[in-house]
């Protein structure tokens, strides 16, 4: 389908292309195989600017907005959700500067960041506090002209790699969600370091790693936005990448819809491919309809969030969920269409439906986005 895409948009699309035919799906196999993090791919990505897609004009970015970071993460994902995540990670972890941080911090920090020098995190999650976010532990204590920042942060995308982080912290602890702040944190700050690499099942090119800070102290300065201001910037964040991780799954059904049919045309069954079979053709068209719903859905979320940036928990939860559930059930139905040869390492679509699964889990799982949507219908129809 014809989405009308302006010169700008078009060119991003065929620069995300040329990166995953290029870079990404020659490696993609070993990278998944070891986990080893795809540092001079991300680094291909900043010298194509793409890392400046999500950064104002007025810091060297190329000032995009949601549209624009789903076009490129689509993009992406057809080649690997694994890599694709290393890249919307660093997205996540700067947009809490991006909306709430103050002038000086922007100036700090968004340049690198646009031309790629400098990658960042997003430390929200915590042994006890996933779904239910209200129940972080880490703590932030001023200190003359210090914040001293205590607690273990779990699960977090490009952790250890990344050189900037953004990190959620109790300063109230009686206020509770009005106690919650966001502090910048670097790399080598005094009382910061990482703790185990974890072992996935899927996206393993990508690093997922504790934040550890003990003692951490950092200036005054680095807090972003106001006191008691954090799950409000949080909440936002998380409204305004969740369409990143929607075209995730957009790209990821979309690559195991082309293996699919692929290997149909050529696979011979009772003396003729298997395309020719009803019930393959059903599986196949089945897929791509829900990819194609998927993708108008998505983009469709994005383009209202860069038009309605005040309303957008409900589209923007409605798309994660099905273009996520979507992406599992089509890299599903791929394996199931291969076979016995799906199943097996040396196609691509078993490390697709891998891949598929966090998708429904990490930046809040479908269970809790239906829960927002639920609960913005019930303040539209009370």
């Amino acid at each position: 389908m014809d989405h009308f895409l302006d010169e700008t948009q078009q060119m991003i699309v065929e620069t995300a292309q040329e990166i995953t035919r290029e870079k990404i799906l020659p490696v993609r196999a070993e990278l998944d195989e070891s986990g080893e993090f795809p540092r001079e791919i991300l680094q291909d990505m900043a010298k194509a600017d793409l890392f400046g897609i999500f950064v104002p004009e007025q810091y060297g970015g190329l000032g995009g907005g949601c549209f624009e970071i789903v076009l490129a993460m689509e993009q992406l994902a057809m080649g690997c959700v694994g890599i694709a995540t290393s890249f919307a990670a660093s997205a996540l972890g700067i947009f809490p500067v991006i909306l709430a941080g103050s002038e000086e911090l922007k100036q700090q920090y968004l340049p690198d960041i646009a031309t790629g020098r400098r990658w960042a995190a997003f430390g929200l999650t915590e042994a006890n506090a996933g779904s239910d976010a209200a129940g972080i532990r880490t703590t932030a204590v001023e200190d003359g002209d210090c914040w001293v920042l205590n607690g273990t942060k779990q699960w977090i995308t490009n952790g250890g790699e990344s050189q900037i982080y953004s990190i959620v912290a109790i300063t109230d602890p009686n206020k509770g969600a009005r106690g919650a702040s966001i502090f910048v944190v670097e790399e080598g700050d005094p009382g910061f370091s990482y703790g185990k690499k974890e072992n996935k099942m899927g996206i393993r090119a990508s690093a997922t790693r504790e934040l550890v800070m003990r003692d951490c102290r950092i200036p005054k300065s680095r807090m972003v936005g106001r006191r008691g201001t954090g799950f409000i910037t949080v909440m936002k964040t998380l409204d305004l990448s969740r369409p990143g991780i929607a075209s995730l799954g957009v790209g990821l059904a979309q690559a195991a819809l082309d293996e699919a049919v692929a290997y149909a045309k050529q696979r011979v069954q009772f003396e003729r491919p298997i395309i020719a079979f009803q019930a393959v053709q059903h599986m196949l068209a089945d897929m791509a309809i829900q990819t194609e719903a998927a993708r108008s859905l998505v983009y469709a979320a994005a383009r209202h969030i860069d038009q309605h940036p005040k309303d957008m928990s409900k589209v923007s939860s409605m798309c994660k969920v099905f273009a996520t559930d979507t992406a599992m059930k089509v890299t599903t139905d791929a394996v199931q269409v291969l076979g016995g040869y799906g199943y097996m390492k040396e196609y691509p679509v078993e490390k697709m439906m891998r891949d598929a699964k966090i998708l429904q889990i990490y930046e809040g799982t479908n269970q809790i986005q239906r829960n927002v949507v639920g609960q913005e219908l019930n303040k539209e129809y009370s």
